[in-house]
């Protein structure tokens, strides 16, 4: 039991509607509800996504600094690949129905769906988990400091990034007109073997989202 909580209070909750709690939404068939202490306040050290991507869309690379996540597949298909640190290789683990890939705390890692009406359930432990986007690095770290870093023509990188106006969550956006065929993310389909910054707490209303990620929230 939590010390810090009256269980004798009618404000202490025991139960919450998981589907009323939208984190993002991209469209119909690509969107992802949360479940931490800011919908449920008994819950002690654990929360969870409930997420919903359909073929090729992906679940932007990013990081949890205070939580590991525990990935399982409900439905469809994915694969869940992780950038080791010790190793500095991505590992890639496809998942179906009833399969579960494990991410440490910290490690920089993202989720592809392989098939449609894929619908994957991230369990953390921690009461409210924090994350850093790859596309928050991306848009909020200033271009010249990025392009002096890596050696790169400051209006090259601007141009690169210039589509990244928002956080990304589930990627590609609705509005990319690219006319390619979807990239292999690192041949992400085969199963290998052998993380990133400013501080952002995640999923709980002091969360610096825009409306459109907080509806039903």
């Amino acid at each position: 039991m939590a010390k810090y909580l009256d269980y004798t209070s009618p404000k202490t909750k025991f139960t919450a509607d998981v589907n009323k709690s939208r984190l993002f939404t991209k469209d119909s068939n690509n969107y992802i509800n949360v479940l931490g202490i800011a919908q449920l306040n008994t819950l002690e050290n654990v929360s969870l996504l409930d997420i919903y991507i359909s073929k090729n869309n992906v679940v932007e690379p990013h990081v949890h600094q205070n939580a590991a996540e525990l990935v399982y597949c409900i439905s469809g298909a994915a694969t869940v690949s992780l950038l080791n640190p010790f190793t500095k290789q991505i590992q890639n683990y496809p998942i179906t129905p009833g399969q579960v890939a494990n991410v440490p705390q910290g490690w920089w890692h993202y989720e592809v769906a392989t098939t449609d009406n894929t619908h994957l359930l991230a369990i953390f432990d921690a009461k409210t988990p924090e994350v850093i986007l790859g596309s928050d690095l991306l848009r909020l770290t200033p271009p010249d400091l990025m392009a002096h870093t890596y050696c790169m023509d400051v209006n090259t990188w601007k141009k690169a990034t210039a589509p990244i106006k928002e956080s990304v969550f589930i990627g590609p956006s609705k509005n990319c007109n690219r006319n390619q065929q979807p990239a292999h993310y690192g041949n992400y389909e085969q199963n290998y073997q052998g993380g990133y910054a400013p501080h952002a707490s995640a999923y709980q209303k002091g969360y610096p989202v825009h409306s459109q990620y907080t509806q039903g929230y």
